[in-house]
């Protein structure tokens, strides 16, 4: 239903928390003709949700046609972006090829966002760029990475959502991927999801009371006591594990399809589309089909022997390839802390080996199971 598109990795930003490395453009990059054709073979699919992300996606040379391609076969389109480019021009260009959303990615506070983007004067061209939308009539949004640096800013953060007339705030874990492989102090510890979500609980009823939607991405883990009031409206029953390669599909630059466009290139790559038809990929390749064939019996550690096994069946695969190699045992999950909390021990992931430095890679990491110190009474 929904397709995740790297239309360029070329970027004017160097984020710190950049999951693709983001910067320089791919050296095989789609030429437009061919994008436009790999636009056709997503309609053909039945593709409902085209969004578009780079890198930046004013970077590639033809991207309003290729937003106008996605409209005229009657998919929706979003873009994402973290502004430092959006201009007046770019925004009413954005709005005239027909993008129904702009997403602009905000991490915090002016200090802190600033900091994660690797250029002062960030946040302030982020707010701008909302400015510039809103004040043509496009729709706007807010895209969060949570992590150590801004969890005690995500109260801030909201009132900015709600002043700026948002209709939506996603959300999703900074996670071990990429630059932010290189800088584990800014990552949260799995235990202290246990201090997250009481605060995206408050954060989700002022965003909802005024009509604004509140949308959780996958990695925020699963099966809580806030399960049904965060996720109910988003999924049904039957698609309570990991979107990817079931709903969604991921495009790299290049033409590389993945179930999930934040799923390491490495092993995850089920073919390209200058070698194959997008939908015979979809269909066939291994890599993507590996959360529509795969059961509890391919879990391990904790999520092995976990009440919620066959539902979850380990949560975010994105999340723990990148923590342990494999999917299958995901240590950032609310239920799972939880159990920790009432047993009396708490998890971390400390670094075992480094990332190599190339776009959507990752290190390892041990998941240390521990005791809580006892100073803290096991409170988060």
């Amino acid at each position: 239903m929904h397709a995740v598109w790297e239309l360029t990795l070329r970027c004017d930003l160097a984020c710190r928390h950049c999951g693709s490395r983001a910067g320089r453009a791919r050296p095989d990059e789609l030429s437009l003709e061919e994008a436009l054709e790999l636009v056709t073979q997503l309609a053909e699919l039945g593709v409902r949700e085209v969004t578009l992300i780079g890198g930046e996606v004013y970077l590639y040379p033809g991207w309003t046609e290729v937003v106008q391609a996605v409209r005229a076969l009657g998919m929706s389109c979003a873009l994402v972006s973290g502004g430092q480019g959006i201009t007046l021009d770019v925004a009413r260009a954005a709005s005239e090829a027909g993008v129904q959303s702009l997403s602009i990615s905000i991490d915090g506070a002016a200090a802190t966002h600033d900091r994660l983007r690797g250029k002062r004067g960030a946040h302030a061209q982020a707010l701008t760029a909302l400015r510039y939308a809103r004040s043509l009539g496009l729709a706007v949004a807010v895209n969060t990475q949570i992590n150590r640096l801004n969890l005690a800013e995500l109260p801030e953060l909201a009132e900015q959502v709600l002043a700026h007339g948002c209709h939506g705030w996603q959300m999703q874990l900074t996670v071990p991927a990429g630059r932010a492989a290189d800088e584990p102090e800014i990552l949260l510890q799995p235990y202290e999801l246990l201090a997250l979500f009481p605060i995206l609980a408050e954060l989700e009823a002022r965003l909802s009371a005024a009509g604004v939607k509140f949308l959780p991405g996958n990695n925020i883990g699963y099966f809580g006591p806030y399960e049904r009031r965060f996720r109910g409206r988003l999924r049904c029953p039957s698609d309570a594990s990991c979107s990817a390669g079931r709903s969604v599909l991921g495009i790299e630059a290049n033409g590389d399809i993945k179930g999930c466009p934040s799923l390491p290139t490495r092993g995850w790559v089920g073919g390209n589309v200058r070698d194959h038809r997008l939908r015979d990929i979809w269909e066939r390749a291994q890599a993507l089909r590996y959360t529509r064939d795969h059961g509890p019996e391919r879990l391990w550690g904790f999520c092995a022997s976990c009440y919620y096994a066959d539902e979850c069946r380990g949560g975010c695969t994105w999340t723990a390839t990148t923590i342990a190699g494999r999917p299958g045992n995901n240590p950032y999950c609310h239920h799972r802390a939880l159990v920790g909390q009432s047993e009396g021990w708490r998890e971390r992931i400390v670094p075992e080996a480094p990332a190599p430095g190339e776009p959507f890679d990752h290190g390892t990491w041990q998941i240390l199971r521990e005791a809580w110190p006892a100073t803290t009474g096991r409170e988060p």
